[in-house]
């Protein structure tokens, strides 16, 4: 028989109460990166039609080194430039950002200290580069410093990378860039932060946690537009010379097709709205205040829009996740290997979608179900 070990594992899978299949939306809006609510806001909307009225292709028919590279994308990535205050290179997505950057960038005799709950973009990435890589406690400043030192005390001569994100998509918290800064700064080393969930929602005009730093010799960032900016794709955002390295070296840029010119075109419409719109951020950080009040004192951390509740147990989470979304909430359970063994979880994310009504009436129905 054909495929035994595929259908040995996805049994195994199913035994240990990981099996991942695919369900369709349904209930109040509480799982998905919406933030803003952009992906339907008219505003956007009115931008896909007045590009398509313009005669914006559909498809760019190409990579970027080829015909692929429209003019809407060096537009996007000047807007972009503008927005997050340095160079930016655009991508069809964050997962693809990273893959590029991590893999290409960093050299043999370099080294990549990350956070050791870093999205697994980045680990892809690294695992396809050629630097040494070594992983640091979650949100620890200093484990970072101390790797960097061990590896110059062992002989490490190249250029030291710290990889982190600002706002962790699984835990929901965030993360003291100035801390890790300061850190790349005594090693002279760059820093790496994956802005992919702060980035429209967190910083001044949601330019991302790091927006004081924009613009650095040792910063680059990563900012997605198909999270709080409701559409599409993603920037890399850093040095000049970082800039035009991706697009001489990293396959993921040079062989793959580029974006939608469209999308480009409706994202660089959700930068406008972001700048323009402050009362959306607003209304999304009262509602982090609204999940404080209803959801912590059933054990969830409330940090941010992204709020875990942690029951540990797979199978647990799993029926608990499922009563939650017979009571008509989408509230999806989060197990290994997305998490650390034994932190199997719910993710409740906020977004402009639901109301603090709606808050209260989830965490009534918790109360009923947790175990």
């Amino acid at each position: 028989m054909q495929l035994v070990a595929q259908r040995a594992h996805l049994s195994a899978l199913a035994d240990a109460g990981r099996l991942r299949t695919l369900a369709p939306r349904h209930g109040v809006d509480l799982s998905s990166n919406d933030y803003l609510a952009l992906s339907t806001a008219p505003r956007l909307v009115a931008a896909a039609q007045a590009a398509l009225a313009r005669g914006i292709a559909l498809g760019s028919g190409g990579s970027r080194l080829l015909r692929g590279n429209d003019a809407e994308h060096e537009a996007l990535e000047a807007e972009a430039a503008a927005f997050f205050g340095a160079e930016a290179l655009s991508f069809g997505s964050g997962y693809a950002a990273n893959t590029a950057l991590l893999s290409s960038v960093p050299q043999s005799g370099d080294l990549i200290v990350y956070d050791a709950l870093v999205h697994a973009s980045m680990h892809d990435g690294m695992r396809l580069g050629r630097a040494t890589c070594v992983a640091a406690a979650h949100g620890d400043a200093q484990a970072a410093d101390d790797a960097i030192a061990a590896w110059r005390a062992g002989g490490g001569t190249g250029t030291p990378w710290i990889a982190i994100e600002s706002l962790y998509s699984m835990d929901g918290d965030l993360t003291d860039v100035a801390a890790y800064l300061a850190v790349a700064d005594r090693h002279d080393a760059m820093l790496v932060v994956d802005e992919a969930h702060a980035t429209g929602v967190w910083g001044a005009g949601g330019r991302g946690v790091a927006e004081a730093w924009h613009g650095r010799a040792n910063l680059v960032t990563l900012n997605t537009f198909g999270k709080a900016l409701g559409c599409e794709g993603a920037v890399l955002c850093g040095p000049a010379l970082i800039r035009d390295f991706l697009v001489a070296r990293a396959r993921p840029f040079i062989f793959s097709t580029a974006p939608s010119p469209l999308s480009a075109a409706v994202a660089r419409e959700s930068l406008r709205s972001v700048a323009d719109e402050p009362e959306r951020r607003a209304q999304l950080h009262a509602l982090v205040a609204a999940a404080r009040r209803h959801l912590a004192p059933l054990g969830a951390r409330v940090e941010s829009q992204i709020v875990p509740l942690v029951i540990g147990d797979d199978r647990e989470t799993m029926r608990v996740a499922s009563a939650v979304q017979n009571a008509g909430f989408d509230v999806r359970g989060i197990r290994p290997p997305t998490v650390p063994a034994g932190t199997a979880r719910l993710r409740i994310a906020l977004t402009l979608h639901v109301t603090e009504a709606e808050i209260a009436a989830l965490a009534d129905v918790l109360r009923e179900v947790l175990p």
